[in-house]
Parts: C-alpha cells; sequence; structure tokens
C-alpha cells in the first residue's frame, strides 16, 4: 500500500485518504471497478487484469498524470485520476491556465446508496486538488447527465461542450469523446 497524499475528516462523512495507485496491488480491485457496465463512461470495459495493471503502471510513471484510491474510513470508495490539461488531450479543447489541475473520478460500484456520499467526497478531493492548483477541469462525457448534474451541484460552472480527439500511441490509446467542460476556481 502506497503512503496517504492527502488525509481529511469530513463532517458527518468520516475519514477520507487520498493515496497514490499502487499498479500491481491495487490492479484486482480497479479491474473489478471499471468493467461494471455503471462504469462504462471510463472507457476500460472489457479490460483484462493485466491491461488494468499496464494503464495504471503506465499512468505511475508519468509526471502529468496520476491515478489514486480513495478511501472513507478505510474503506475504498472511489478511483480519482488528476492531470495536467496543458498534457491531456483536453487542453486542445479550452485555454488552459497556469495552476489548472484535471479530475476524473470514479464512484466505487456496489456501495450502498446513501444521501449526499459524492458530494461529501469532494470535500476533500476538492482541498486535495486545490493544495497546489488554482482551477479544477473536469470533462464527464456529455451523455453522463448524473455527472454533469452532480459537477453542477458541487458548485462546478458548466462550460462548453467539446469533441476530446482520439489519442492513439503505443503505450494507449483513447477513442474521441464528446465531453462536458466544467470548472471550479479556488
Amino acid at each position: 500500500m502506497t503512503a496517504a497524499a492527502h488525509v481529511q475528516a469530513v463532517e458527518g462523512f468520516g475519514t477520507v485518504t487520498i493515496r497514490p495507485v499502487d499498479p500491481e496491488g491495487d490492479a484486482p480491485l480497479i479491474h473489478g471497478w471499471v468493467n461494471e457496465e455503471r462504469a462504462r463512461f471510463w472507457g476500460m470495459l472489457g479490460t483484462t487484469l493485466e491491461q488494468v495493471r499496464e494503464v495504471y503502471g503506465h499512468l505511475d510513471s508519468l509526471t502529468t498524470h496520476h491515478g489514486y484510491l480513495v478511501d472513507r474510513d478505510g474503506e475504498p470508495v472511489a478511483l480519482l485520476q488528476t492531470y495536467d490539461p496543458a498534457a491531456d488531450r483536453v487542453g486542445e479543447c479550452y485555454p488552459v491556465r497556469p495552476g489548472d489541475i484535471g479530475l476524473h473520478l470514479l464512484i466505487a460500484p456496489g456501495l450502498a446508496p446513501e444521501p449526499g456520499f459524492t458530494g461529501r467526497l469532494l470535500i476533500a478531493i476538492v482541498a486535495f486538488s486545490f493544495k497546489d492548483h488554482h482551477r479544477i477541469v473536469v470533462e464527464p462525457d456529455a451523455a453522463n447527465e448524473k455527472a454533469v448534474a452532480r459537477m453542477r451541484r458541487a458548485g462546478f460552472e458548466l462550460g462548453p461542450e467539446v469533441v476530446l480527439p482520439e489519442v492513439d500511441l503505443p503505450e494507449v490509446f483513447i477513442p474521441e469523446k464528446r465531453a462536458r467542460l466544467a470548472f471550479l476556481s479556488r
């Protein structure tokens, strides 16, 4: 297990711990999550365990993109990815500012429904993101109405709908995606 990058007590919710993904040790858990139908917008449906290890091993090798597991009171509840928008395909779709950080968030499947869960989890994720950055950008799939609505409720300002270009490199393939940009400033 990797050391915590951020620990925060969220009143009425519990202690949220954000730690870097261990590509080898965490791959089985992540593999199960990303292969659930509800995670289809994450873009890894149908991946093998070895492919998940490779993806997060590659992510771990980068200085611009990072993967984190998010725990609540010691229980894994989400997968978080952060990235420098200037080094990502989203940077082709809006004017990136110094201090921007991009986020992807996947809530773990199988959690019992709990009103306000994601909003309270975001309190810690936003605090973690604003440690070294001034603005958060997210780009959920435009068809993922639940994610877009969730970002609005969390205070994000909706930006334009854009088409993120396909990425086809030897180490990664990401198909074109229609996304809705949203921004939250410190």
